[in-house]
């Protein structure tokens, strides 16, 4: 069984892998993705979305990372994707599940679905094109407006090379409604041989126990459920081990919440740290009423120096 936390771009950037991945339980993690439309992107691209492949391709705590890319164009994903893998990518994962409308309408992401002759295409130049021993993955949704050529793209990303699929368990006309569909990751299981990841709609302990019954695998991507619960993905690992499962508090989350803030002051200019921070806090206030009260203070402040006050913490350095 493995647990993977999701690439959800402009969220879970290298700032939120480090720290999420710090909490522990995570196998491994995927970058945001990389746009590829018409030429071989510069080494800068790839060093700004995923810079800790100057680390090996891990996080300071040592989860392997897989560096994603958006795109339609075979061999222009297929050249990237080699790029990739000579600064250091050790797995290559393809992105056919975003919703976004900008996105899909430049022809990538959850589009795709439509065309499952064009996903084989895709993975299958990738795969061509990559060294041998580098793996390439896939995240897919269970379609565009509907289900009805679900397990045509299963097994178009199978059949082209993929060595594992991440199924988000609903279209992309579902976006993020409730429910996910866990029953169709069970039926993609079915057509493919090769591993399937159950993603959506996991919060808590009980949806992922849930998750694994109705789906029928045992591998599961967690994405907002994570974000909003950042002690889940060791819970479920302390579950699989054997072990009691504990919540995380609020008092272990706050030095995490703290050095979060702190490297967003070091990342991001004085203007747009604080939004990094207000939508870390606002996804906790699912979870933890402390977070509730903080997000309530900083909701409408600006100066980073306050918020260093709200924090506890120290004024990063320039």
């Amino acid at each position: 069984m493995q647990i993977a936390l999701a690439p959800m771009e402009g969220l879970v950037d290298e700032i939120l892998r480090d720290v999420l991945t710090r909490i522990g339980g995570i196998d491994w993690c995927v970058t945001e993705f990389i746009r590829v439309s018409d030429r071989l992107l510069p080494a800068a691209t790839y060093h700004k979305l995923a810079p800790e492949l100057f680390a090996g391709a891990r996080t300071q705590a040592g989860t392997p990372m897989r560096v994603q890319f958006l795109g339609s164009d075979p061999q222009c994903l297929a050249d990237n994707a080699a790029f990739a893998c000579g600064l250091g990518a050790p797995v290559i994962d393809l992105n056919f599940g975003c919703p976004a409308k900008t996105v899909n309408k430049s022809r990538g992401g959850a589009v795709l679905l439509k065309e499952p002759e064009l996903l084989h295409a895709i993975v299958r130049e990738v795969r061509r094109t990559v060294p041998a021993e580098i793996p390439v993955t896939a995240k897919m949704r269970l379609g565009f407006e509907d289900k009805s050529v679900a397990l045509d793209c299963a097994r178009a990303l199978a059949e082209g090379g993929a060595s594992q699929i991440v199924v988000h368990a609903r279209t992309k006309v579902e976006g993020y409604k409730p429910p996910a569909h866990w029953e169709w990751v069970a039926r993609v299981q079915e057509v493919v041989a090769v591993p399937v990841f159950a993603n959506g709609e996991v919060w808590t302990l009980q949806d992922w126990r849930r998750c694994r019954e109705i789906s029928g695998v045992d591998d599961i991507m967690l994405g907002r459920g994570l974000v909003s619960r950042p002690g889940l993905a060791r819970q479920i690992a302390a579950v699989r081990a054997g072990e009691q499962p504990q919540e995380m508090s609020w008092e272990e989350l706050q030095p995490l919440l703290q050095d979060f803030w702190r490297q967003a002051r070091r990342k991001l200019a004085p203007r747009y740290a604080p939004g990094r921070l207000k939508q870390w806090l606002a996804m906790l206030t699912r979870t933890y009423p402390e977070a509730v009260t903080l997000f309530a203070e900083v909701r409408r402040e600006q100066d980073c120096e306050r918020i260093d006050r709200l924090l506890g913490t120290v004024a990063a350095p320039a």
